[in-house]
């Protein structure tokens, strides 16, 4: 009998999604290596997805397509097209609310289901509604997907990770009971939360498995990341912590990136090397644009500038990461752009250019911003209002910037494309 507190979750993820997504829509690719990746011809060229033909060659995500293709010089290689995965996704969003209406979106391929209440409904215990769920989803999208199943959160999440994706069958459960025997004895790097980087620091602690950080005190966990990392790591402690013990109080909740945002901010990885100051300040105009359009759209402004910068050579980059606040929270491209250029410059230290960024952040609500009363501000607001209107309709080309039609200008083909990857 279960208690009334214990919960069913799911960490349900799309068996490399957008190469699934791709065959799905390809007929004839079934049994043919094939991975999606960014323009060949552009520095973005590496690897988003590889189907598990694509893998068994040694292909593996986020490679250099050069090095794939030595790999497999027979690989189909597609181009991403993230309008159709944003829909699919969505459509497979529809098939878990037929099951349990407590479904989150975690990312465009793994969303979390709570279907504690749906096992009675549907008479059938976790692994059984799970299998039921597959095959929803792999004859309306012709998408596998593989579910974690935990009492928490983060164990259906490391459920999925660790054991899910290894399995013939794709699913697998990891209790509270199976903690210790299960979860523990595994690598620091099998951790959901913990990158290279983390493992680093870990290895050095002398925590070389989960189970070392889950079985350290909490107290003697925070003293030795503050020797490691200062003062102001007790809360990173205890999220270690919890996620080795596997402790979650987070509910599954719909609607999660309905929250207001904390910064609205767009970057990029440039097609060359930016090298004069003329160059970048077209790419900063045209990013300033996007992200202060997307600031109208949401009806926010902002006092606070952010600017990043990454300069060649690959091997060793150099860059600043600054960020100012203005006199008067603003979203008007200009008034914002006279910020970001003067950040960049006096930040650039004239070493060609790969990345640039531009954020907003500490928004307030559009309607309560505190006005400059030497500017005309209402005046502003309604021509930007009439320029967006304009793109809204007719789209983001229909109104560009004369600078942007230079060979180095970038915004008609940021146009065609979402996230920094073709429609």
């Amino acid at each position: 009998m279960r208690e009334k507190s214990d919960r069913t979750i799911y960490l349900s993820d799309c068996q490399s999604f957008y190469a699934s997504v791709e065959k799905a829509s390809h007929p004839g690719l079934e049994n043919l290596p094939v991975v999606v990746a960014g323009d060949p011809a552009r520095r973005s060229g590496i690897i988003l997805a590889a189907c598990p033909i694509a893998k068994s060659f040694g292909i593996s995500t986020a490679q250099r397509l050069g090095e794939a293709l030595q790999l497999c010089p027979n690989v189909i290689v597609m181009r991403p097209h993230m309008q159709r995965y944003i829909d699919v996704s969505l459509a497979i969003t529809d098939i878990y609310k037929e099951y349990t209406d407590l479904v989150e979106v975690f990312s465009i391929d793994e969303q979390f289901l709570d279907v504690t209440g749906s096992l009675n409904h549907f008479r059938c215990n976790a692994e059984e509604l799970a299998v039921m769920i597959q095959k929803k989803v792999a004859a309306s999208m012709n998408v596998r997907i593989r579910v974690g199943i935990g009492p928490t959160k983060i164990l259906a999440k490391q459920a999925t990770d660790n054991f899910a994706k290894k399995n013939q069958n794709g699913i697998f459960t990891l209790g509270k009971e199976d903690v210790e025997r299960v979860l523990w004895p595994l690598s620091v790097d099998k951790m959901y939360g913990v990158g290279s980087r983390m493992t680093r620091h870990f290895v050095n602690l002398g925590m070389t498995t989960i189970g070392h950080v889950a079985k350290t005190p909490l107290h003697v966990l925070k003293q030795k990341f503050r020797a490691r990392f200062g003062k102001q790591s007790d809360i990173q402690a205890e999220v270690m912590w919890r996620t080795a013990n596997g402790l979650d109080d987070s509910p599954v909740t719909p609607g999660t990136f309905n929250v207001a945002p904390k910064s609205i901010g767009h970057g990029m990885t440039l097609p060359r090397d930016y090298t004069t100051a003329e160059e970048v300040d077209i790419v900063l105009l045209e990013l300033t644009e996007e992200v202060c359009r997307d600031a109208r759209k949401k009806g926010y402004t902002s006092g606070t500038i952010h600017v990043f910068c990454m300069c060649s050579p690959y091997d060793a980059p150099t860059g600043f990461s600054q960020q100012r606040k203005m006199p008067f929270a603003t979203n008007n491209t200009l008034k914002v752009f006279e910020s970001v250029r003067e950040i960049f410059h006096r930040n650039w230290n004239g070493h060609p250019v790969r990345k640039v960024g531009v954020t907003l952040g500490s928004l307030d609500d559009e309607e309560i911003t505190q006005l400059d009363l030497f500017e005309d501000v209402i005046k502003l607001r309604k021509l930007d209002g009439v320029l967006d209107g304009i793109k809204d309709r007719f789209g983001n080309t229909a109104i560009i910037r004369a600078s942007s039609l230079m060979k180095v200008g970038l915004a008609a083909d940021r146009a065609v494309k979402i996230g920094g990857h073709y429609k």
